[in-house]
């Protein structure tokens, strides 16, 4: 098999914002767990390296499956990479895998572009023969993501969006504390997504002291070896670096308002950049017309 190369071979537009690529790199899907990520260089004039959750990969077939959702300017830059196209550098697989084991019953609970990592992490505990109930929200429907493949495995599937164009109109947290308080209830939960939901799941499993509760972190990672400092938060009493002690903690353990403030520190830059930003494929179009034109 070829090495890595990381080729764009399959993109899908699941949202107006969320996209879903297929990528060539075979030693990262022979090596890769679920609940690892990877840091996706696009440009290599443009050096910025921005962590993303592997959705999928196929060991056999050599490949990943990246779902991102267009934010900045470097998710842009990727939402225009049409197929054929090579990304500059795909590092990984990093973080500490999930640790599955059978466990009585799991629930996991997505958030948004959190369904992404949440899908390889639910199905792994799916396959070590865990009863696995799925709770996916999206604020609605157009936004929901991954719906058939998490039905195909999932013990129970709940679907909740904002608006309720689609499954009940519920936060994630209205059916999650109606399962913690069953008879049946789970012995854990895991949540992943925007960090205010995973917060306030967090909060809602808090009172269950039999109910242990996962949080997948996403924070801002600039060398993805602990040696940056960028991605640091606090659990509990310590000071830990999300991409080589993580992206996994203890929901209960994590300093949620600290991380928040802290992933606001670079929005005005990333606005800029945004604003300075022209969109290539709309470039060449505008060209072309132009062309035709004369």
């Amino acid at each position: 098999m070829n090495v890595d190369d990381y080729t764009i071979l399959q993109r899908q537009q699941l949202s107006e914002n969320v996209f879903r690529v297929k990528i060539k790199a075979p030693a990262v899907a022979a090596e890769r767990r679920p609940g690892q990520f990877v840091l996706v260089s696009v440009d290599a004039d443009y050096g910025e390296r921005i962590p993303l959750t592997i959705a999928d990969a196929d060991p056999a077939a050599g490949t990943i499956d990246l779902v991102f959702q267009r934010v900045g300017l470097t998710t842009s830059l990727m939402a225009e990479r049409p197929v054929g196209s090579k990304l500059a550098a795909v590092l990984g697989p990093l973080g500490r895998p999930t640790h599955i084991t059978k466990r009585r019953h799991v629930v996991c609970v997505g958030g948004g572009i959190g369904v992404a990592p949440m899908h390889p992490i639910a199905k792994a505990f799916h396959d070590a023969g865990s009863r696995v109930t799925v709770i996916v929200g999206a604020r609605n429907k157009e936004l929901v993501i991954l719906e058939p493949e998490l039905r195909a495995f999932a013990d129970e599937f709940i679907l909740c969006t904002d608006d309720g164009s689609a499954g009940r109109k519920a936060l994630v947290t209205e059916p999650l504390k109606e399962i913690c308080e069953r008879e049946d209830h789970p012995d854990l939960a895991v949540a992943i997504g925007p960090p205010i939901m995973m917060k306030f799941c967090t909060a809602t499993v808090a009172p269950f002291a039999d109910i242990e509760i996962l949080v997948s972190l996403n924070t801002i990672m600039v060398d993805g070896t602990g040696m940056c400092g960028g991605c640091r938060v606090k659990i509990g009493n310590e000071t830990r670096f999300v991409c080589v002690d993580g992206p996994e903690f203890d929901g209960r353990l994590v300093d949620w308002d600290s991380m928040l403030k802290r992933l606001q520190a670079y929005r005005p830059i990333e606005r800029r950049k945004m604003e300075d930003h022209i969109c290539r494929m709309e470039a060449a179009a505008k060209e072309k017309e132009r062309e035709q034109q004369k």
